[in-house]
């Protein structure tokens, strides 16, 4: 049967409240339509404006198929270009990140301007026009100094997404901060499984005693499950709100992104052992209050995040097979915040990369039983799951109809 078909018929079967059938999670041709109509299809966090602070900066992302550079041009705009060269196709770019006067392809020195012109090819015929080889752009928004790109020759209006988050980031200034620190990691299981993870804390008693010292397990904390009756939710947004900080859960109609501010646990400030501050500057100098707690935004498919007074914690999800995902997590604090004298870099890092390695076990265990013949979809838990079926019921009902539509999506050639 059919790929897509067979997506179909089984997302139109399924049992509300269930996780999904096994090849949702397994099969090499369902991850390649996830690929085609969500991941190629849609708007993806990728980084930060901060990392493209001067012209000429770059840095490189993968998306499926697609390697993707991100650069800021001479006249300080950032720019998105499909990171292969007009010539014969090679990367033009090869390196994560770095900056550069021009980009110059590596296997016979095509030469492009920061803009993506074409500049100089050497001994081509005569008559050859470079107007015409310039390299091919994709789709780049930023918000809130998070930078977005959409691969889909049409892309979706970026501008109800702007209206809902920037207002929650613009008090954090985040586009004048830095990246203290960054790490990557692979999980051994599909993209839907990290985000399934990443959806609910009905886990994180029993697997994250880092976190728990500060972060809530209460399912309220993410606004899914009942947040505008929980009173210390309510009273820890009219407080922020007061001090100028948007607070209130508010989630898009498709159920795609949403943000909220929530508190931390008791005299906690930031993501550390004592809940004590990571980082002696504040993240900000426009945002003063105390115990702000954190701000949770979250992006479907790509990120989710946490904004606090003292620093950021950053995550950017990318899929590599069926099997296998990519996590990175980032630190952002002030710019002018230094190591060893306003933060200890271990003390900063410690919480996120103890959690983010017991979510990759727990992952990588996840994936393992699915594996098994004898897996069939089991009940999420309705008390503390509400977010896991909210991501599933995003997933079904955002690719059910792409799925059920004939018409191909019209992306960008590479080539």
């Amino acid at each position: 049967m059919d790929t897509k078909n067979e997506m179909l018929r089984l997302l139109r079967g399924r049992r509300d409240g269930f996780s999904l059938e096994q090849p949702f999670y397994t099969d090499p041709d369902f991850y390649r339509v996830d690929l085609e109509l969500i991941w190629y299809r849609d708007w993806l966090f990728v980084g930060h404006d901060c990392e493209l602070a001067k012209p000429g900066n770059f840095f490189t992302v993968q998306v499926g198929d697609y390697p993707v550079v991100l650069v800021r041009d001479q006249k300080g705009e950032l720019r998105a270009f499909h990171n292969s060269c007009r010539h014969r196709g090679s990367r033009v770019c090869a390196t994560e990140k770095g900056t550069a006067a021009k980009l110059v392809c590596p296997y016979h020195q095509w030469t492009y301007e920061l803009d993506g012109r074409l500049l100089f090819a050497r001994q081509m015929a005569e008559g050859f026009d470079k107007s015409q080889f310039g390299l091919k752009p994709v789709a780049c928004e930023s918000v809130g100094g998070y930078i977005f790109i959409c691969l889909a020759d049409e892309p979706a209006d970026f501008a109800p997404m702007r209206a809902m988050i920037e207002p929650y980031l613009l008090p954090h200034r985040l586009r004048e901060a830095k990246v203290a620190f960054e790490s990557t990691i692979v999980e051994k299981g599909n993209w839907k499984l990290v985000w399934e993870n990443n959806r609910e804390c009905y886990h994180c008693a029993a697997n994250h005693p880092e976190l728990c010292k500060t972060f809530p397990e209460a399912p309220t904390v993410t606004g899914v499950n009942g947040a505008e009756s929980d009173p210390e939710m309510l009273a820890h947004w009219a407080k922020c709100e007061a001090a100028g900080l948007p607070s209130k859960f508010r989630i898009d109609a498709g159920g795609q992104y949403r943000a909220t501010r929530a508190p931390l646990l008791r005299d906690a400030v930031s993501y550390t052992m004592s809940g004590k501050r990571a980082v002696q500057k504040n993240l900000s100098d426009s945002v003063s209050a105390d115990r702000i707690g954190t701000l949770l935004l979250y992006h479907y498919p790509t990120t989710w995040n946490h904004v606090l007074g003292d620093h950021a914690v950053t995550f950017r999800v990318l899929p590599i097979s069926a099997t296998e995902t990519a996590v990175t997590t980032k630190w952002l604090v002030h710019k002018d915040a230094v190591e060893g004298v306003d933060y200890d870099l271990a003390e900063l890092i410690h919480v996120w990369t103890e959690t983010n390695d017991q979510d990759r076990r727990i992952v990588e265990e996840n994936a393992f039983g699915i594996k098994s013949p004898a897996y069939e979809p089991g009940p999420y838990s309705e008390e503390h799951e509400g977010g896991v079926m909210q991501f599933i019921e995003w997933y079904a009902n955002f690719i059910e109809p792409r799925l059920a539509d004939d018409g191909k999506p019209a992306l960008r050639n590479v080539a």
